[in-house]
C-alpha cells in the first residue's frame, strides 16, 4: 500500500490489469458464497439470454427470406452440424445439441466480454475447468457404454512393434488424462491474456506522450481479440468432436 501511495504521489502510472478478473457480489461488498449473485453469474446469464434471443426470438418467424438474426442462427447451426458430422461421422450427429450448446456458450461469452466494463466468464479457470472436465467425463463414460472394455484399445497401438506398445500405452494414457486440463487452460489462458494486454494498453493511453501509439495498440489488439474469441470457441468445439470420435470409434 505504501509503495502504491508513493507512486501515486509522484505522478507515476499505477494500474492493476488483473483486477478485472476479480469476482465481486452484485449487491453489497460481503464475501462471495456459492449462492451469491456475482458479476460472473450475471454475464453468464447475459450470454444465455443472448443465445435465446438469437435462436428463439430471431427465428420464431421462420421466414423464407430470413432476417439477419435468422441468417446468423442458421449459419452457426449449419457450421457446427457439418463439423460434428465430418469429424465424428453419422453416429456422432445425435450428440450435436450438446456440442452446439458448448460452442454457443463459449462464443457468446467471449464476444460479450469485449464490451467495455463487462466481465469475461471464459477467462475464469473455474468456468473452463467445468466445461473441459464435463467433456472429458461425458466422452469417457460414452466410450465405455458404447464399446465396453474395447474402449481401452484406444491406448493400445496394435500396429506398433511389440516392445514399444507398453511405452506408447503409458504415453497415450497420460495424454488422455491431460485433455481436460489442456481444454480448460487453453481457453482461459488465451482469453485472459488478451484482456490483460488490452488493459495495459488502455492504462498507457492515459499518458499524454505515448497515448497515440497506445490507442493504435488498443485498436490492433482489439481486432486481434475479435479473431481470438471466435477461434478459441472453434478450437474447443472441434477438439470436443475429436474426443467424441475416439469414444465412438476407439479402433480408429
Amino acid at each position: 500500500m505504501t509503495r502504491v501511495a508513493e507512486e501515486k504521489a509522484e505522478g507515476g502510472l499505477v494500474f492493476h490489469p488483473l483486477d478485472q478478473f476479480i469476482v465481486k457480489p452484485l449487491f453489497g461488498d460481503g464475501p462471495v458464497h456459492w449462492y451469491t449473485p456475482t458479476n460472473l453469474t450475471l454475464w453468464m446469464a447475459i450470454a444465455v439470454l443472448a443465445i435465446v434471443a438469437v435462436f428463439v426470438l430471431g427465428s420464431r418467424g421462420r421466414a423464407v427470406i430470413p432476417t439477419r438474426m435468422q441468417s446468423l442462427g442458421e449459419l452457426m447451426y449449419g457450421f457446427i452440424y457439418k463439423m460434428v458430422e465430418d469429424v465424428t461421422g453419422k453416429d456422432g450427429v445425435k450428440y450435436f445439441p450438446y456440442i452446439m450448446t458448448l460452442f454457443l456458450f463459449i462464443l457468446f461469452s467471449n464476444y460479450l466480454a469485449l464490451i467495455p466494463m463487462s466481465y469475461s466468464p471464459t477467462s475464469m479457470i473455474a468456468v473452463t475447468v467445468i466445461l473441459g472436465f464435463g467433456v472429458f467425463t461425458a466422452v469417457t463414460i460414452l466410450g465405455f457404454v458404447k464399446n465396453g472394455t474395447a474402449f481401452l484399445g484406444l491406448f493400445w497401438m496394435a500396429d506398433a512393434p511389440l516392445f514399444l506398445r507398453p511405452i506408447i500405452a503409458i504415453i497415450e494414457v497420460i495424454s488422455y488424462f491431460v485433455r481436460p486440463v489442456s481444454l480448460s487452460i487453453r481457453l482461459a489462458g488465451n482469453i485472459a491474456a488478451g484482456h490483460v494486454v488490452l488493459k495495459v494498453f488502455a492504462a498507457f493511453a492515459a499518458a499524454v506522450v505515448i497515448s497515440p501509439a497506445a490507442i493504435l495498440g488498443i485498436i490492433a489488439i482489439y481486432g486481434l481479440e475479435i479473431l481470438v474469441c471466435g477461434i478459441q470457441a472453434y478450437v474447443f468445439t472441434i477438439l470436443t468432436c475429436v474426443y467424441l470420435k475416439d469414444a465412438l470409434h476407439p479402433a480408429h
